[in-house]
């Protein structure tokens, strides 16, 4: 019995896809169930599993552009009576011939072959067999060849034995190496073109690049150029302006380290600081409710509800999953709410309700780094607030110099809908309420 794989439906406004990847190639018997390939919309990436065991067939080649519900493979339920179902196929031999393909296409496309550093071996390797080779995206490819490291000696968490970037960071941190910047010295790799040392003979001949080989065009994958136009529109559209404040994060930084552990052993999740500018965010919405508004036409549109928008950099790119009712949630499930966003993220179980109907956004640059910004509204919502990096600092507190972990915050807004007042008021009842969290705090 043949059984037709379809690209699913996502969501209406969504038409087609792009086939990103297959984690299993044509003629592999699969099992129901199993992951055989992933696709990535203006809006969601997302993988499709098998409906049945049985041997594959693909129908199309994964990089097109394909519209909904299009047949890409078939599986035929009948085969495993012909061939036994083996038992999954190693990762080392599923990669194997593709890691060995994309190797040979970039020795060919490189001017003078690179041979990367590897890092040691973790101690008592030995002389033991190599790791399986995981499967790796290109995002990962980069930051691997960063870092002067093997995708082999890293244990792959993603779907399938894909190995995320999650995993190299965590590598690295146990390493001892720093996860961000540039690469240490020893992992730099040799330049293409060497000045000529006199002990060598005959000298290195200077290879001289076309011009066309000196840049890389690639094409924008759906997400990126939603994002652009998204972007864009918001620019165009809105009269956006900036404010800022500073929080002093001292006394939540407390109250997270006081009930740290009764919390994790109460609600079986851990305390984060998102839970409580999402609570602070609810309270000054409800105050200053043309944040929480919309503009359609010559409209205000007011909503009675508070759905955030927590912005979340993906592998693939930008995107912003919604808690809903954040005013009616406790801090265990405001906490339980963004890790199951976060996984379905890795998972690429993201789904297009999980995008929708958001009234306000929480952007947290400070995860990267960022001291501060200025946050780009996400239309047509009138009001983002931007976190920044928790940073020790000189300020004054009853007239002494004291040393303060101390926030910026800024709060993008919509001219049009938004006073300059309303700006500044909300984002000062957020600093009292993070500078006093036991106004907001119900659970602990």
């Amino acid at each position: 019995m043949q059984i037709e794989v379809k690209v699913p439906e996502v969501g209406e406004s969504v038409q087609e896809a792009l086939l990103v990847q297959w984690y299993r190639r044509d003629g592999d018997m699969v099992r129901k169930g199993e992951i055989l390939f992933i696709i990535e919309t203006d809006k969601v990436t997302l993988e499709v599993s098998a409906d049945a065991d049985g041997l594959l067939k693909i129908l199309v080649p994964e990089g097109q552009t394909v519209r909904i519900g299009t047949v890409v493979a078939t599986i035929d339920s009948e085969a495993r009576e012909a061939k036994p179902l083996p038992a999954r196929q190693p990762e080392a031999e599923k990669t194997g011939e593709v890691v060995e393909k994309a190797a040979e296409r970039e020795a060919a496309a490189a001017p003078v072959p690179v041979s990367p550093v590897r890092a040691p071996s973790p101690p008592g390797a030995g002389t033991a067999e190599a790791s399986p080779r995981p499967i790796v995206s290109e995002s990962v490819k980069e930051l691997l060849a960063e870092r002067g490291l093997d995708a082999a000696q890293i244990t792959p968490s993603g779907p399938g034995g894909r190995l995320t970037r999650g995993d190299v960071l965590a590598f690295l941190d146990e390493r001892g190496q720093e996860t961000t910047g540039k690469p240490d010295e020893k992992t730099v790799t040799e330049p293409a073109v060497m000045p000529e040392a006199p002990r060598r003979v005959p000298p290195r001949r200077q290879v001289v690049l076309a011009p066309e080989e000196l840049t890389v065009r690639k094409p924008m994958t759906p997400i990126r150029r939603r994002i652009a136009d998204h972007m864009l529109q918001a620019r165009l559209n809105t009269a956006m302006l900036t404010t800022f404040n500073e929080i002093d994060m001292s006394r939540l930084q407390e109250i997270r380290k006081q009930f740290r552990d009764l919390f994790q052993k109460k609600h079986s999740v851990s305390l984060g600081i998102m839970s409580f500018f999402l609570k602070a965010a609810a309270v000054a919405l409800k105050e200053l409710p043309e944040l929480n508004a919309f503009i359609e036409g010559h409209e205000i549109v007011y909503h009675n509800y508070i759905h955030i928008g927590v912005a979340v950099g993906a592998e693939r790119g930008l995107v912003v999953p919604v808690i809903r009712d954040v005013d009616k949630l406790g801090f265990a499930d405001l906490e339980k709410a963004i890790l199951d966003h976060v996984r379905k993220i890795r998972e690429n179980r993201l789904e297009m309700s999980d995008l929708e109907g958001g009234t306000f956004t929480i952007s947290n640059g400070g995860v990267y780094g960022s001291l501060m910004s200025t946050p780009i509204l996400n239309s047509p919502q009138s009001g983002i607030l931007g976190l920044h990096k928790i940073e020790d600092r000189p300020v004054v507190v009853d007239g002494r110099i004291v040393v303060r972990p101390m926030m910026y915050v800024a709060l993008s807004y919509d001219h049009r809908i938004v006073d300059g007042r309303e700006a500044v008021t909300f984002l000062k009842r957020i600093k009292e309420c993070i500078e006093n969290p036991e106004r907001i705090m119900v659970e602990i």
